[in-house]
């Protein structure tokens, strides 16, 4: 399974939604700018998430999107399954051999297991700096 820009992107506006999650509406515009991402293809993407729910569109001058939920109640599985569809590692799993199938199914329910254990407000906690060793010297 191959997560598309369509779910990478998707997430990234979920995530920046969830980081000004009360603070009122966010304009497409400024998080395409934010990150150096067409305003348009994100213009296709929200479309989706809005009719499932996940994110609410707010008219006028001030307008813009906000989350549909608050950000500890959607996961990252929602996201990706309504941008990418459901989550299949290999096509034509009944044909597998079972070893290979248990294989093949063990690798999606962990994907899947992770995807639906992780929500916006976790992936919206991190900063840039959280992955990066810090490390002190004294001269």
């Amino acid at each position: 399974m191959k997560i598309s820009t369509k779910g990478r992107y998707g997430l990234t506006i979920m995530i920046e939604l969830a980081r000004k999650y009360g603070e009122g509406p966010t304009s497409l515009k400024s998080i395409a700018k934010t990150h150096d991402l067409s305003e348009h293809y994100l213009e296709q993407l929200i479309s989706p998430l809005r009719n499932a729910g996940l994110v609410k569109s707010i008219r006028g001058a001030y307008g813009g999107y906000i989350l549909g939920n608050e950000p500890q109640s959607i996961t990252a599985g929602d996201i990706i399954k309504v941008l990418e569809g459901p989550i299949s590692l290999v096509e034509g799993l009944e044909d597998e051999e079972p070893a290979k199938r248990e294989l093949w199914i063990r690798i999606r329910d962990a994907v899947k297991d992770v995807l639906d254990n992780t929500t916006l407000e976790d992936l919206a906690s991190h900063s840039d700096d959280d992955n990066q060793d810090s490390y002190m010297f004294y001269i």
